[in-house]
């Protein structure tokens, strides 16, 4: 059964059902109360929304089929054509790209032209120092002067969680850059579309900001 909800007041949370996003939906509700939160897998729910957000994680290939499955991948070409505000997170970022090198190689939505790339087994730092991968923890993202960076100190620290980084075909697009061994885009941005490869939901005082900004957007850069 289609769930009933007002457009002016809704933010979807897409759910493809990978991975738990009760994290993701508190961290909203904290930071606007007034706004309806809904979780779902529901076309015409995230149709109908005002504002839309599409996180991931997990291996990029199942993802995918399930992105796919679903027909997401189709839904959100054509709620990023409405020019209503979309943000991606993590995978969720990823899947919006052209391509990823993970799982031997995976065609993705290609919303955002670029590819995802493995840091390597052996990443090691400028000095030559030895780089775990997954790249898991606090880094400092530099950002640009987006709107959804507002009240955000440069350099300010964000959590990730990943093995594969971003780098964007085109400059114009890349909203903040991090450092790990390798430079790669953090965030990027088209137009009404947003995404990070971060986690906002578990990066404290700066992620909630941002979080906040995206639900009080309007889309235009």
């Amino acid at each position: 059964m289609t769930q009933v909800v007002s457009k002016s007041e809704t933010v979807a949370v897409i759910d493809y059902g990978m991975g738990n996003l009760h994290s993701v939906a508190s961290a909203l509700e904290h930071v606007a109360p007034e706004q309806t939160v809904v979780v779902t897998s529901d076309p015409a729910v995230v149709a109908a929304a005002s504002r839309v957000i599409f996180p991931g994680v997990g291996a990029i290939r199942d993802c995918m089929a399930e992105i796919k499955r679903l027909g997401f991948d189709t839904l959100l070409r054509e709620q990023i054509a409405t020019g209503k505000p979309v943000l991606g997170i993590c995978v969720g970022m990823q899947a919006l790209m052209d391509h990823s090198e993970e799982n031997n190689g995976v065609d993705c939505i290609g919303v955002l032209s670029g590819k995802v790339r493995f840091f390597g087994d052996h990443h090691r730092d400028a000095n030559g120092d030895s780089l775990k991968v997954p790249h898991m923890g606090w880094n400092q993202v530099h950002h640009n002067n987006h709107p959804l960076w507002a009240d955000i100190a440069q350099d300010s620290r964000f959590y990730f969680v990943h093995s594969f980084y971003i780098l964007a075909d085109d400059a114009s697009q890349v909203a903040a850059s991090c450092d790990y061994g390798v430079q790669f885009h953090a965030a990027l941005t088209r137009g009404n579309l947003f995404a990070v490869q971060f986690h906002p939901e578990k990066s404290h005082t700066a992620g909630l900001q941002l979080l906040k900004n995206f639900l009080q957007w309007d889309g235009k850069a």
